[in-house]
């Protein structure tokens, strides 16, 4: 089944046509790399998986939501069947990471104190911070924080996870850590659409790669993915 559906989509930033005739479709449980210059459309893709950035020109399905159609009202919806990991964490700053994830669940739903801390505790062990739980942001490492922000994106069992840049100011070893976390997850049932600058990344963790370029979006067979690791994006 697939997750993401898209046939001749033109997508715009503002009113500037960024991307043009996007066919692609990514279905259950695949890891997706998304790569391309500064510039390219990456962000604006992954922008309008979450509507953040309309469509408006081709058709666009995202799990079962027409993304031309969809009104504004029914983007919550949406989003709670989505997970979503930004490279400048957006978590809250003037509360514990547990106070963070508790936030989220009671937004989308959650009532039982009891099965919320529960889900808290399995996250939070799942990405290898079940100890820090009562920390604040600022005292977590960047890494640590990124991990948290993956926490944040799986709490209520998403089968799309979308990664801006996850790995962007992180060290590479952190970096490392980062991928092979969100690609057990990815093992686990959940799709992952992820943007990266970083082709080393690829070699050590193979996935499909997107590739924006020249307002198009194509698919990097084997052969193209030895050669575009050799190459330094800005």
């Amino acid at each position: 089944m697939n997750l993401i559906d898209y046939k001749d989509v033109n997508i715009y930033q503002d009113s500037q046509l960024v991307l043009q005739d996007v066919t692609v479709q990514i279905g259950e449980g695949e890891f997706v790399y998304l790569t391309g210059k500064v510039g390219t459309g990456k962000s604006s893709f992954l922008k309008t998986l979450y509507g953040e950035i309309p469509v408006k020109e081709g058709n666009a399905k995202v799990m079962d939501y027409d993304m031309v159609e969809l009104k504004r009202r029914h983007l919550p919806e949406l989003r709670k069947k989505l997970g979503v990991i930004f490279q400048d964490f957006q978590l809250l700053t003037d509360r514990t990471v547990d106070a963070n994830l508790r936030f989220v669940l009671k937004a989308t739903g959650w009532k039982n104190k009891v099965e919320i801390n529960q889900r808290i505790s399995d996250v939070l062990e799942l990405v290898g911070m079940s100890t820090k739980g009562y920390k604040m942001p600022s005292e977590l490492s960047g890494g640590e924080q990124q991990r948290i922000v993956i926490a944040r994106a799986i709490l209520n069992r998403p089968k799309l996870i979308l990664a801006d840049e996850p790995t962007g100011n992180l060290d590479a070893e952190t970096s490392r850590q980062i991928v092979e976390l969100l690609q057990q997850i990815s093992k686990a049932g959940s799709t992952v659409v992820m943007i990266t600058h970083n082709l080393h990344l690829l070699e050590e963790f193979p996935g499909r790669q997107l590739l924006c370029e020249n307002h198009r979006l194509t698919e990097v067979n084997p052969q193209q993915k030895e050669q575009n690791t050799t190459e330094e994006l800005d």
